[in-house]
């Protein structure tokens, strides 16, 4: 098993009574981890566990990490509109670079865009004067609690600018960062190796028993459990982190509303679709038919003229075995009168033959001697 790089506070922890006290709470968290106005109380509170986070997301050892200043606190308890939170923490680390971190709850589904924003925003502030080169790097990192890329899901995800060619880097002075608070699931052995995963735990528990288990033996945990549980004890604080979850319950029903008229307009455009799909096909189904029917009405038109031309053939015919008949009549009339002709011949000649024996007897008779 990899051993956890990240256990204890290098120094510099809060020895609060909490430390111990909240060893005894138990049962839900009055509220949940994720409240980005409880977020920012954690970090500006204690900055012990600001460096420490900041160490397991960067994969730095504790001595690496000699001051960790939020540069945009706020008053803990003075009243925060909606509009206060475009941007959660903004740390100056080791007085050499810049780290924003952002809680972010509802899915908003502008995050990519957004968080650009921000970054590009903290990475232009040279003065007038100042030197390009001087520009201090900047890294955003946003903590979701929901997947930003739901075909490509990644618990702990980072983006740089380089060369999609040869993959070399542009610019190792701007960079941002996605962790996943829903898949802790796929964290890597790295990931765990600087208890990112831990991190995550902690911003996804929702009972006391959660943070107990968590921060058995890990001293950052602990810590912050710690703060937690005072910051919890706090009215004004718990009436802010409140207002944030009252505003978070009215942008998650707009979201639920927009996503349901989303789904509903999409239903329809593949309603409308599949209505115009079948009615090409019925179109097309149609023109088959016509054309189907053209031909029969062509097939029929050539047979009508084949039996026109039938019936005249055998019209023809007919009219041709008649006349044949008539000549086969012909023929036999006349056959039978060159039979009565051959009769009447044979007669004659009969007649010449008997008539030539007569003669011949009587010249025969005329020769005798007296």
């Amino acid at each position: 098993m990899t051993q956890n790089k990240q256990t204890k506070p290098a120094s510099g922890g809060v020895t609060h009574p909490a430390l111990t006290l909240w060893q005894n709470a138990t049962g839900a968290l009055g509220i949940p981890m994720t409240n980005d106005y409880l977020f920012r109380a954690l970090l500006q509170e204690n900055n012990t566990v600001l460096k420490g986070l900041v160490c397991s997301l960067l994969h730095l050892a504790p001595s690496e990490v000699v001051s960790a200043v939020i540069t945009n606190p706020i008053e803990l308890g003075s009243a925060a509109g909606d509009k206060a939170f475009f941007l959660d923490v903004r740390i100056l680390l080791n007085n050499s670079r810049f780290i924003n971190l952002e809680m972010q709850v509802v899915n908003e589904h502008d995050w990519p865009e957004r968080s650009l924003s921000y970054l590009c925003r903290s990475f232009d502030y040279l003065k007038a004067g100042e030197d390009y080169i001087g520009i201090k790097p900047v890294m955003q990192i946003c903590l979701l609690d929901f997947t930003l890329f739901p075909d490509h899901p990644e618990f702990y995800a980072t983006y740089k600018f380089i060369n999609i060619k040869n993959l070399i880097s542009y610019s190792d002075k701007i960079r941002l960062s996605v962790l996943d608070l829903t898949r802790i699931d796929l964290a890597t052995e790295e990931d765990r190796s600087y208890g990112i995963d831990h991190w995550a735990a902690l911003f996804k528990a929702t009972t006391w028993e959660e943070l107990k288990a968590l921060a058995k033996d890990n001293d950052y945990i602990n810590e912050a459990s710690a703060t937690i549980f005072q910051l919890s004890q706090e009215d004004r604080i718990r009436l802010e982190c409140e207002a944030r979850e009252d505003y978070y319950r009215r942008q998650r029903y707009v979201e639920s509303r927009l996503s349901l008229l989303e789904r509903t307009e999409t239903a329809l455009e593949r309603v409308e679709t599949a209505l115009a799909e079948k009615g090409s096909a019925l179109e097309k189904t149609e023109m088959a038919l016509a054309q189907k029917g053209a031909a029969l009405e062509k097939a029929e038109t050539a047979l009508a003229q084949k039996g026109s031309a039938l019936e005249k053939a055998e019209t023809a015919l007919a009219q041709k075995g008649s006349a044949l008949e008539k000549a086969e009549t012909a023929l036999a009339q006349k056959g039978a009168a060159l039979a009565q002709r051959d009769a009447i011949i044979r007669k004659q000649t009969d007649e010449i033959d008997r008539l030539r024996a007569q003669l011949a007897s009587l010249s025969g008779s005329d020769q005798a001697p007296l």
